[in-house]
């Protein structure tokens, strides 16, 4: 099936919206429109025993003490942060490395979020912590009110595992802030009007010292009112200590600049490529051909550069990573002496480490990694180890922590920790197809199901897709989706669209903008391709995306109504009329275009699910849900669309969760419900 554009106007405004009323996230009226609508579908989907035992089962795994404790290397200690049952809001805790090796390790708390929450009468939302390297005491704790993007920022003593009285302390904002030293930090925050850019983020940036006041900070930098985000940094690597600036012009373009001596230096690149700095190494993520010196280095391409001589005008590029058409970079990072390469081959993850050896990259690929599965590494101290963590797993594998040297890649790693299995995977199967495009583009996809599936259209299938921002979809260990549905002896299926990051850039781009009905070709032809394969058919075939994911499943409701017989739409954009208007829309812009440009609008009305409701057609069922606390995509989109398939006439449910953010739920009690109603949902609508 072939897109062609429908028809748009040239008007500056949209025409009048009935549901306009519904932005306004915390009104009275709308917030009992809200709980009308949650009333709803608890009662169709959340009193029955079989949902309280599903909701009782996920909220098991999630709060399940069997579960890798992911840690993070702070001096001579690992940190932790954990939720279950006897702390929903979570601990903050450390243990040492020996200890950490043991099945059951001593655990020392050094903050307790429910404590703090209750004593100050506020919904913390863990967010993470800055730490002030290489001293390794004192940091920056992040909490957000109800898991919005948004966050308050005070200083903690890790030794005291206190907050410093009269320390750093930043009121609730889209903030970034860095260390620059014990006695100064950048700042880019709300310093009230004319300082957030017209995304919603900070467009200027300060050098805050302490015992200052924080509206007397210098301005290191100011962005355009226009770019997406401003931020600065400095690297506190002994012997390396640098201050950086970065300028997000938009969602793909950036400028990275040193500032020396008072003054900026802006390190030269395409404006499209990523830049960091390791040691004494620049590292460039190409996303367009850049040409130097004569020679084409292709996008997609990871090189790296001695950073002093590159800013001297020296142009030696080094390649770490090349793609191939069926190849991608996913990821590096540092150790003492190597580079880590994560890559896609196939959607298949491999690991490399990268040395630099007599005037010359030499990769080696890290033993442990299993031939079909994911698996990323992270260094456990960039600054004075080679030690990295090695996290692998498969559909039917639960999660495996390791720990190895770079060092020595070919030497098997030492396994620290294991998920347990919380689904029975017997008779299951993961296979990859293939299914062919409008365009004639093959669309790799994976199937997760029973080994004898019977090929006669009847199993209940869930697709689930996601198709932009470089994002790549891997098929990995879980548990939620193992125990609602594959369990069941159903079937999960991962399309790989193009919009994703799962061939690289090219992969990418394939889907921006006027190119966006390329991926809902994708995911249709994938679609399609069950069908005609008969592991399922329409009635028994649902879909699932949130977010960019959910605005993918809205139009594959509004645009192949036929096809599927029950739709799960989460955190959704749908509205493209108004998505630069609100929130963090516009920093959006380019991946979607800009709706208030007639030319650009006319193609992106044929991608806006709000827009293209035709109210005599028939559509599937469907289930939207999202949060009132979600300050990145607007809980606007999903009401609106909502109140109008109401208004229509057509089988919709909602529900929102007044709080959660942008993952759409606060702590694990919410996620296991709210995962509980799609699952639900789609048993009911799929069976």
């Amino acid at each position: 099936m072939v897109f062609t554009p429908m028809h748009s106007t040239t008007a500056a405004e949209p025409p009048a919206d009935p549901h306009l009323w519904l932005e306004d996230v915390t009104g009275e009226k709308q917030l009992a429109w809200v709980r009308e609508r949650n009333a709803e579908s608890v009662r169709s989907l959340a009193e029955s025993d079989d949902f309280k035992r599903l909701e009782s089962r996920l909220l098991g795994i999630l709060d399940s003490k069997e579960r890798i404790p992911m840690v993070s290397k702070i001096g001579n200690r690992l940190y932790n942060f954990w939720r279950d049952a006897k702390h929903p809001k979570g601990i903050w805790r450390r243990t040492t490395p020996e200890e950490y090796r043991k099945a059951e390790p001593a655990w020392e708390t050094v903050l307790d979020l429910d404590a703090l929450a209750a004593a100050e009468h506020e919904n913390w939302v863990w967010h993470g912590a800055t730490v002030l390297e290489p001293e390794d005491r004192l940091c920056l704790v992040s909490l957000s009110r109800g898991g919005a993007d948004a966050d308050v920022v005070r200083e903690f003593d890790l030794e005291t595992r206190r907050f410093v009285t009269d320390g750093f302390s930043l009121p609730e904002a889209k903030s970034r802030v860095a260390w620059r030293d014990r006695e100064s930090l950048f700042v880019a925050t709300d310093f009230g009007p004319g300082s957030l850019t017209t995304s919603g983020y900070p467009r200027t940036v300060r050098e805050w010292r302490r015992g200052t006041p924080l509206a007397d900070a210098a301005v290191v930098f100011e962005g355009q009112a226009d770019d997406m985000s401003v931020g600065a940094y400095r690297d506190l690597t002994p012997g390396f200590e640098r201050d950086f600036v970065t300028r997000q012009v938009t969602f793909w373009t950036n400028e990275l600049l040193l500032r020396r001596d008072g003054k900026l230096v802006k390190v030269e690149k395409p404006d499209d490529a990523n830049a960091a700095v390791h040691r004494e190494w620049l590292l460039v993520e190409l996303r367009s051909d850049w040409e130097v010196d004569g020679r084409t280095y292709g996008a997609g391409s990871l090189l790296a550069a001695d950073f002093d001589g590159f800013l001297a005008g020296r142009r030696e590029l080094h390649v770490l990573f090349e793609p191939t058409d069926r190849s991608s970079l996913v990821a590096w990072a540092g150790t003492r002496h190597h580079v880590l390469i994560t890559t896609l081959d196939d959607v298949r993850s491999r690991v490399d480490a990268a040395t630099f050896v007599d005037r010359t990259w030499h990769r080696q690929p890290l033993a442990g990694v299993p031939e079909s599965g994911t698996a990323s590494a992270t260094p456990v101290d960039e600054m004075e180890s080679d030690d990295c963590w090695l996290v692998t797993s498969s559909p039917l594998q639960p999660s495996t922590l390791s720990i190895r040297s770079a060092s020595t890649p070919a030497t098997p790693p030492t396994r620290l920790k294991q998920t347990p299995a919380f689904f029975d995977v017997t008779g299951l199967e993961v296979s990859q197809h293939e299914a062919v495009s409008a365009d004639g583009t093959r669309i790799p996809y994976f199937q997760i199901g029973p080994a004898d599936v019977p090929l006669d259209g009847s199993t209940p299938t869930l697709l689930y897709g996601y198709g932009g921002f470089e994002i790549p979809l891997v098929p990995g260990y879980n548990a939620i989706s193992g125990s609602a549905w594959l369990e069941k002896g159903r079937v999960y299926v991962i399309a790989n669209i193009r919009g994703g990051g799962e061939f690289g850039p090219r992969w990418h781009q394939a889907a921006l903008k006027e190119k966006r009905p390329r991926a809902y070709e994708d995911f249709i032809a994938v679609a399609e391709d069950l069908v005609r394969r008969k592991v399922t058919s329409s009635r028994h075939l649902g879909i699932m995306g949130g977010s960019n994911g959910g605005l993918l499943v809205g139009n594959m409701y509004t645009l192949r109504p036929d096809l599927f017989g029950a739709v799960v739409c989460q955190v959704p954009l749908l509205d493209m009329r108004r998505f630069n208007r609100l929130l963090a829309g516009a920093s959006w812009m380019g991946e979607y275009g800009d709706p208030d440009k007639p030319e650009e609008w006319a193609f992106i009305r044929g991608f806006s699910p709000y827009h293209n409701v035709d109210g005599a057609k028939t559509y599937p069922p469907i289930l939207i849900t999202t949060s009132t606390r979600d300050d990145r995509v607007h809980p606007g989109h999903a009401r609106k669309m909502t109140a109008l398939l109401r208004e229509r006439g057509k089988e919709v449910l909602y529900y929102e969760n007044i709080e959660g953010g942008h993952g759409g739920a606060a702590d694990n009690r919410q996620r296991a419900f709210m995962d509980a109603l799609g699952w639900t949902f789609l048993d009911h609508r799929l069976k």
